[in-house]
């Protein structure tokens, strides 16, 4: 039988070459059908447990190289910063500063979480919400999750800006605008210039009507070129 230094070396040189492995690879490693044993000797050394495969991955405790958002993949492995799958979830949920929904999280988490968030409401960990369409999952804390649901209606609200596409009255506003002068403003002072007029329409929108019309700042206007034609 191994001497418990001898499998702790075994364990570190499989870790060592595959980075992850499953309980047959600890099982071949360590020469033993024991998991008391296996999970013994990886509780000698430090370990960490997949979130993702059931917890079906093993790794070494200071082999993850954690991201910003506590996750570390390995192929199609991940692991986490909190540990389970659902101490993940109600991690990442609760930081959120808008809450998160269950396309968001299976996206970052890279796995299906259906059953984890009711398991999660269901024990009271964390909330759910409607917004619009969709479930929202916010904290448990009320204070907590009504800042989470300001952020989202925030986000929502920006999300609405950037997406937006000009209507053809919206259009004409900013070529008549932009045609008016002798010189084509720059898109900011066309934005500025119909802000005055009671119509809010983004510089970067204008900017995107500039290019689609192959208008360019300072470039002179057909009326300026006529009028430069009548003067010769």
């Amino acid at each position: 039988m191994r001497s418990a230094k001898e499998a702790q070396d075994a364990l570190r040189r499989l870790i060592k070459k595959l980075s992850i492995a499953d309980m047959a690879a600890l099982f071949e490693a360590l020469g033993t059908r024991s998991r008391m044993t296996v999970f013994r000797r990886l509780k000698e050394i430090g370990y960490r447990t997949s979130f993702t495969h059931s917890g079906r991955f093993y790794t070494l405790a200071g082999v993850p190289m954690f991201d910003e958002l506590g996750l570390w993949f390995h192929r199609d492995a991940g692991f986490s910063a909190e540990g389970t799958l659902k101490d993940t979830v109600a991690a990442h949920v609760e930081r959120a500063p808008e809450g998160r929904t269950h396309a968001e999280l299976r996206h970052v988490l890279r796995v299906r979480v259906h059953n984890t968030l009711f398991d999660l409401v269901s024990e009271g960990r964390v909330a759910r919400e409607r917004f619009g369409s969709v479930s929202l999952y916010v904290s448990a804390d009320a204070s907590r999750a009504a800042l989470q649901m300001a952020g989202r209606q925030e986000l929502a609200q920006v999300m609405k800006e950037v997406c937006r596409v000009l209507t053809v009255e919206e259009i004409i506003e900013v070529l008549a605008e932009a045609l008016r002068a002798t010189g084509i403003p720059e898109p900011t002072v066309v934005a500025a210039r119909l802000a005055a007029r009671g119509v809010r329409i983004e510089p970067r929108l204008v900017e995107q009507t500039f290019d689609a019309y192959g208008l360019e700042p300072g470039e002179k206007t057909p009326d300026s070129k006529s009028s430069r034609g009548r003067e010769r």
